[in-house]
């Protein structure tokens, strides 16, 4: 998930000052000085910035079953991730790696990582609502859409359109933005024909090494019944500069 960017009346007090430092961007005046590329960019690197390392729980719900996952999670800018499965036991060990454009998924039962093509990115990541694409963000939407911004009563609503020669399942997605942290709150997912598709949740600010960011991520799929997937992030840290040796192929089929 990458963004396109924004422009905001000034709204940030003393403690998304340090935020907003943080993430390279002015705070004089944000009518003036914040852009809409340089909202969107700072939303799309809300859980990365330079680096970052998490322990997530992943809960999926569906009207049949439920399943609980606990996955370790490690960002290097945006060209890098890498995400391994902890628990449960039988599927512990399995991860993810994106390097670049490049993406591989590793199973240790059968010791094979396996490439995932470009066609498979927007394919559901190990059974949930979320897409590999969701959880490694290869589409930037900085560079992919183009941004509208509106005024609303809750905060800001920031539409992207993507541009001509887009390759996305997407026709548009407006997110939500509140207005004391600019943090999103709600992400709306529409097809083509302008149905909304899914919508993504964003809840429980937390501070987390420093920043305030939503604890939870519940993705909905609006044309399923009582499903859903939600993400917790436990714990959050960032800039802790990882070796680029932990991103390599190698490593990916190292159990921690």
């Amino acid at each position: 998930m990458k963004w396109t960017k924004i422009l905001l009346p000034m709204l940030l007090v003393t403690s998304n000052l340090v935020l907003a430092e943080t993430l390279g961007i002015a705070t004089k005046s944000l009518s003036n000085e914040l852009t809409v590329e340089e909202l969107v960019d700072r939303i799309d690197n809300l859980y990365r910035l330079d680096s970052s390392h998490a322990t997530i729980t992943m809960e999926i719900q569906t009207p049949d079953w439920q399943r609980s996952m606990t996955m370790e999670m490690w960002t290097k800018g945006q060209d890098y991730a890498l995400i391994r499965i902890l628990a449960p036991r039988k599927e512990k060990g399995v991860a993810t790696l994106k390097r670049g454009n490049e993406m591989w998924n590793y199973f240790p039962k059968i010791n094979k990582e396996i490439k995932i093509p470009p066609s498979m990115m927007m394919g559901s990541w190990m059974g949930s609502d979320f897409t590999n694409d969701d959880l490694v963000r290869e589409v930037s939407l900085l560079e992919e859409y183009d941004a509208e911004l509106e005024t609303q009563d809750s905060g800001y609503k920031l539409t992207l359109i993507p541009k001509e020669q887009t390759v996305t399942v997407w026709g548009k997605i407006i997110i939500d933005i509140e207005p004391q942290h600019l943090l999103p709150t709600k992400e709306r997912y529409f097809d083509e024909d302008g149905t909304p598709m899914r919508e993504m949740r964003f809840l429980e600010l937390t501070d987390f090494d420093g920043l305030i960011l939503p604890r939870v991520m519940e993705l909905v799929p609006l044309n399923k019944d009582n499903q859903k997937t939600t993400l917790v992030y436990d714990n959050l840290v960032f800039n802790q500069s990882p070796d680029d040796k932990l991103f390599t192929l190698i490593n990916l089929k190292r159990m921690r």
